[in-house]
């Protein structure tokens, strides 16, 4: 008999033959790709404008993203929000999601409620790929950043380094032999602000990263999704 470690660890099998976001978000909430689905609240897939030439890619859910259901609703998210005004990125234009679907945590030391974010492991990151894939095919933006690491190793593959890339204006990997018409663009999750001792230093990283896609997003032809 098979155990939950040989279980291939794909989402591929759920994905809806045809439709739009909405389609993939109804399929979504039934994902069983992984185990991560167990013991959460269940899939929190992307949300926004569903033709945004901007896409923003995070990590996984957290704990508030988990209760609500919704992407970037917790303190990382209401930061990013923040930061996307300061550089004039209009975030009501924007689709933000996830690269991982469903909060991976930890129970807290001593029992309690709370829970403590683990990273997705690679394993894990590679079978929620498909939706990711998906979603970044039915919106087609000009441009995707991908916030954070594992964002960014989601998209470039598992040799990514923000250090490296952040700030720059690069390609976007094939999604199934096709190569998209966009570029990307990485920098740092907000959690790392909240978690640095420098908080406005790096908040102002972020910011500079973000007035980069800004701009790139003027050059481009396109409804607007600058603030001017």
């Amino acid at each position: 008999m098979g155990t939950k470690a040989d279980t291939p660890y794909d989402a591929g099998p759920f994905l809806p033959g045809r439709g739009g976001i909405p389609a993939h978000r109804r399929a979504a909430a039934g994902c069983r790709g992984c185990p991560l689905y167990e013991g959460t609240t269940g899939t929190v897939f992307g949300a926004g404008d569903p033709h945004a030439r901007l896409v923003l890619v995070g990590e996984q859910p957290g704990d508030q993203e988990d209760r609500q259901g919704k992407p970037f609703v917790g303190p990382a998210g209401q930061l990013l929000h923040r930061a996307l005004a300061d550089a004039g990125l209009d975030d009501e234009a924007a689709y933000v999601t996830n690269a991982v679907k469903h909060f991976k945590y930890v129970p807290a030391p001593g029992g309690g409620k709370r829970r403590i974010h683990k990273a997705p492991s690679l394993r894990e990151l590679s079978a929620c790929r498909p939706w990711l894939e998906a979603e970044l095919r039915l919106v087609d933006p000009d441009l995707v950043v991908a916030l954070g690491a594992t964002a960014g190793r989601a998209l470039w593959g598992p040799g990514f380094r923000v250090g490296e890339r952040r700030g720059l204006l690069v390609p976007l990997p094939e999604f199934d032999g096709v190569p998209p018409h966009g570029r990307g663009l990485a920098t740092v999750h907000p959690s790392a602000v909240l978690r640095a001792a420098d908080r406005d230093a790096v908040y102002g990283g972020l910011v500079a990263d973000l007035r980069t896609a800004a701009e790139a997003l003027a050059d481009a032809p396109g409804p607007a999704g600058v603030r001017t």
